[in-house]
């Protein structure tokens, strides 16, 4: 008696499942045929990546300063600061230094700076001036570029610095390009 009362509860319970089933799949609204363009990427969403600006992504912050100092951090990491963060320099100026602090990343890599003058008079542009390169460790979250003086001192006008991530510069490595102004020092 037992075993035919559950029988008969388990085929009810069973009938009011499939019914169940049967009502809400009957409810459910139907896609009609929708461009695929309105599953992927929009042109219009899409933000592109300014190369000739200041770096991202990686960098939290990135600054042109007439110096650095190195302080010890609350997690006892060396945290580098900037000294008088400025994009203008007097050309007695022995070097101009670009401090930035990153995100977290997963992987050591290298840091490149390559100063070329984008409007300096006698200068071709293609010529470089100076160039830097630091290495981050996996602990690191601050760093800085040294771009010293070149033989003859600095010449007024407007340079850029193309800062570069990776093992090596290449046409992939590019990852921004910081500006600075370099005046007639003042006596």
């Amino acid at each position: 008696m037992v075993t035919r009362q559950s029988t008969v509860a388990g085929m009810g319970m069973m009938l009011a499942f499939l019914w169940s089933t049967v009502v809400t799949s009957e409810e459910l609204p139907l896609t009609g045929n929708v461009p695929i363009s309105e599953f992927q990427n929009r042109t219009e969403d899409v933000k592109t990546y300014d190369f000739d600006a200041p770096p991202q992504g990686l960098f939290r912050s990135i600054t042109l300063a007439e110096d650095f100092e190195e302080r010890l951090g609350f997690q006892r990491t060396h945290e580098i600061l900037p000294i008088n963060p400025t994009e203008r320099f007097s050309a007695d100026v022995t070097a101009i230094v670009i401090v930035f602090t990153l995100h977290q990343h997963y992987q050591a890599f290298t840091v490149f700076g390559r100063c070329t003058p984008e409007q300096v008079a006698g200068l071709s542009p293609e010529t470089l001036v100076s160039e830097d390169a630091m290495r981050i460790a996996l602990e690191d979250d601050s760093g800085y570029l040294r771009l010293s003086s070149p033989s003859g001192g600095w010449k007024p006008g407007r340079y850029k610095v193309e800062i570069h991530i990776g093992e090596q510069i290449n046409e992939m490595s590019l990852m921004g390009t910081m500006r600075f102004t370099v005046v007639t020092a003042s006596k």
